[in-house]
Parts: C-alpha cells; structure tokens; sequence
C-alpha cells in the first residue's frame, strides 16, 4: 500500500489533551468563584430557613417563618422602600450625568484629560474620606452649605437632620462619589464609534440633537444598560455613606436593606433573620436586573 500524502495523512487528536490544559487555565477562578460567591449564597438561602442562636451555635429548622416575619417587620419594609427610593434616585443621575461629562470630554487634548483624571479620582476615595468631606459640606451652623445659605441671607439648611432630605443628600454624595466609573464606561464605548459616521452626518447638515439621537444612543444602547444595572446594583447595597452621614435616621428615613441585615446580624445575634433579609435583597436585585433586561430588549425591539 502506498504512502498517503501528507495533507491527508492522520492527524494526533489533541481535542481531550486541549480541553484539560483549558480547564486547568480557569480552574483558579472558578474555585474562587465557587468558595466566594456560589457557597455563601446556597449557605445563605439554608441559613434562611433556620432561627440559629450564634452564643450557643445551636439551630432548628422554621420554614418560611423568617420571610414571613420579614413581610411584617415594618422596620425590614421601611428599610426595603428607602433601598428603592435611594437606588431610583441614584441611578437615573449616575447615568444621565456620566453620559453628559463622557460626551464632553469625548475629546483629545490635556485638558480634557486632567478633568477626566479629577471626575475619575473621587471614586478611589474610601467611604470614609467622602463621609467626612460631606459632613463637613452639610454641617448644620458651620459648613459649606450653611454659609453659603447665610451669605445669600437664606436661613440654613441641615438636609442630614430633616427627615423628607436626608436621603437625597446622602444620594448626593453618592453621585460625587462614583460618577467616574459611569463616565469612564460611557467614555469608552463612545470611543468605538466611527468617526466617519458623524462626518457623513455632518456633510448632510444634521444637527447635534439628531445626531445624538440617531447615532450615539443607538450605538451606545449596550453600555446605558450596562451602567445602569451595575448602578443599580450598587446602589441597593448601599451600607457605608448611610452609617457614617445619617446612622439610619433621623427617624428612619435613611435606613437600608444592608444596614437592616447588619443590624439583625450583629446587634440582635439573629443570624437566620439576617439571612432571610439577605435573600430579600437578593431577590429585590435580581428583579431590578430582570427588569433592565426587559427594557433592553423592548428598545431593541422598537428600533427593530
């Protein structure tokens, strides 16, 4: 028999060879994904089925009796509707305003690069460096707030300790605080559009508004979800700027799902009860993705 040629001859199958070098190449972070993300959720949801005394680490087993004391714990509702309030007040400003500064500084230059360096350098601060900068801005007498108020011959103003202003204050330095994140995103998929796309505009007299309307927001549809539902996200876990401005008040009015959780957890050993707020917020987060999604694809229907 003779020789086949070479291009036709038997090749080594590498399929099985290739497949355990590609497992070994994500095994790190899908063990890290596992231990840190997938067991505390699955431990959690058990947990959440339990009245557990931490002091003697001793459980049993209560069915849906936490998430039905949860749905009467007026402080758990309140906690909830103020996590909703300050999500939907955060969110729609992260994005609209991160999508104004990203397509004024969607442009070459030093200048526009020292601005994006200074909106982008707030969000490396801690927590607690934005909170003291904040307090010191909405002081009651002495702060920034009160002596502009007094200078213009306004009585102050202390958002922190009135009940309807709080939150909306703490919304504030929330949005000072991360905007850079948002704009960077909008930044760069504003950088994947062809320049050649608003020159062909431009050339048949288009204005800015149809331009924007037309070419920018369609091209960018992906990124407004995405910053969107990371904002979301975010902002209903929000813990840190609650405690240090307003400690959950003044009466209330501040208090979040995550402080709600921290507090059951640690201050009353209630470590089932805590669990069961937890998958709320859990469950509370994945309807507002669910939610994104459905509006993402109801856009891209309509433009369909």
């Amino acid at each position: 028999m003779r020789d086949l040629p070479s291009s036709v001859q038997a090749k080594p199958r590498l399929g099985a060879s290739t497949g355990w070098i590609g497992l070994l190449f994500i095994a790190p972070f899908l063990l890290c994904y596992l231990t840190l993300l997938v067991w505390p959720l699955l431990n959690g949801f058990w947990l959440s089925f339990h009245a557990i005394d931490l002091l003697s680490n001793m459980g049993r087993w209560v069915g849906v009796t936490n998430f039905i004391d949860l749905l009467q714990d007026e402080m758990f509702v309140r906690s909830a509707f103020n996590s909703v309030l300050f999500a939907a007040l955060c969110t729609p400003v992260m994005v609209i305003t991160g999508l104004a500064l990203a397509l004024a500084l969607n442009r070459p230059g030093r200048t526009t690069a020292i601005l994006r360096g200074i909106f982008f350098g707030a969000g490396v601060l801690s927590v607690t460096i934005v909170t003291l900068i904040w307090r010191l801005v909405l002081l009651p007498e002495r702060g920034l707030l009160a002596n502009a108020m007094h200078g213009m011959g306004m009585a102050a103003v202390a958002p922190l300790n009135h009940e309807w202003l709080a939150l909306p204050a703490v919304a504030l330095a929330t949005v000072w605080w991360g905007i850079g994140m948002p704009m960077m995103l909008f930044l760069a998929s504003l950088q994947q559009i062809p320049h050649d796309v608003y020159e062909a505009a431009a050339l048949d007299n288009t204005s800015r508004w149809r331009s924007f309307r037309h070419i920018t927001l369609p091209a960018i549809r992906h990124g407004v979800v995405l910053v969107a539902v990371t904002q979301m996200i975010a902002q209903l876990q929000v813990f840190g700027q609650v405690q240090l401005l307003t400690q959950g008040g003044p009466n209330n009015s501040t208090r979040s799902l995550v402080m709600f959780v921290y507090e059951a957890m640690f201050e009353q050993w209630q470590l089932g009860y805590a669990a069961a707020g937890a998958q709320a917020l859990f469950l509370l987060m994945l309807a507002g993705m669910s939610l994104q999604g459905w509006l993402e694809r109801r856009a891209g229907k309509a433009q369909a």
